[in-house]
């Protein structure tokens, strides 16, 4: 002990409370480093789930659209279809009128 009452640490000790500091301290670097890359790889985790999220939503809505085209597309040849077969309809019927005015006119006009 010195005079003023504070015990005097000889070079050995001293040396191997620097040692234990160091030691403690490249301990606390370590788990902070392997905390830090934890984090890091959780943030990416957590980008790469939201970027799926997202394509995964997009998959849906272009799935939702392509559905919606199909229908359409089977409308419009469905009412393709009835415009020919009512074309051929109204042929038919412009046809016979006209046959029947036609006849009904001669017969009326030779008939006199």
């Amino acid at each position: 002990m010195s005079e003023n009452g504070t015990r005097l640490y000889s070079g050995s000790e001293v040396e191997l409370l620097i040692d234990e500091v160091s030691q403690a301290a490249l301990e606390a670097i370590e788990q902070a480093a392997g905390e830090a890359a934890k984090a890091a790889v959780l943030s990416v985790i957590e980008r790469e789930a939201l970027l799926l999220q997202a394509k995964a939503e997009a998959l849906r809505e272009a799935q939702k659209w392509r559905t919606q085209a199909e229908i359409n597309a089977m409308a419009v040849k469905e009412a393709k279809k009835n415009g020919t077969k009512n074309a051929i309809i109204t042929g038919l019927v412009c046809l016979l009128g006209g046959l029947v005015i036609g006849v009904g006119g001669t017969l009326i006009i030779g008939g006199r």
